[in-house]
């Protein structure tokens, strides 16, 4: 498959750039400034693009099988910026006539309990709040979104680099947790579910989530 990636350079996004490779899919890497991106290898492109610029977005995407989206705000941005990207990228998807959409979201949205969502829980970290909050709102966006073939994909509470097991639980808007209470997955597998659902349509216009 054709597969074109934004946010490419990130932590999540570089692994999900890899997995896909590794299954010899094409991959287009689309990140503001091509002459930084250091990654070369057979299947791989790399083109410029800003996803906050629709016409950027349609020129990117144009001709490709899936979208994926691993934009996260970086230093300098604001957190806002998780919602306000989601128009230029709805709107450029269906100019260029790409159905598929996969977005790398935030598990503050999970529920805990019925009705109680992590975010919302008093020992949820302050430094984090804004950005859980703006996935949030953008979730809801998404969930507006009516034409395109969305899918919503939450981390468990505790995404870092690890090992490529291959083996974790997919649930929809329930938080992840092990036998013992921890909520964690590791960047490797979060990208193997994502390409898994790419290959494999389980969650059409909907959210689900990856945990062990």
């Amino acid at each position: 498959m054709k597969i074109a990636i934004f946010g490419a350079t990130g932590n999540i996004g570089s692994r999900i750039v890899t997995e896909a490779l590794n299954r010899e899919h094409d991959v287009t890497a689309i990140v503001r400034h091509p002459e930084d991106y250091k990654l070369e290898a057979p299947h791989l492109r790399v083109a410029k693009g800003d996803l906050f610029n629709t016409q950027d977005v349609e020129a990117a995407v144009f001709n490709h099988d899936a979208v994926v989206s691993a934009y996260n705000f970086t230093k300098g941005a604001a957190p806002s910026t998780i919602v306000e990207v989601t128009v230029p990228l709805l709107n450029g998807l269906k100019q260029a006539g790409v159905k598929r959409l996969i977005v790398v979201g935030g598990a503050g949205s999970l529920e805990v309990a019925p009705g109680k969502q992590l975010v919302d829980q008093p020992d949820f970290p302050a430094e984090f709040k804004a950005a859980a909050l703006a996935h949030r709102d953008a979730l809801k966006e998404y969930q507006k979104e009516k034409e395109l073939e969305w899918t919503y994909i939450s981390p468990a509470a505790y995404i870092e680099p690890g090992e490529r097991t291959g083996n974790f639980r997919t649930g929809k808007d329930q938080l992840i947790t092990d036998e013992t209470g921890k909520s964690h997955i590791s960047m490797e597998d979060f990208a193997v579910a994502i390409i898994d659902e790419i290959m494999n349509p389980q969650h059409i216009r909907e959210r689900f989530t990856v945990g062990y």
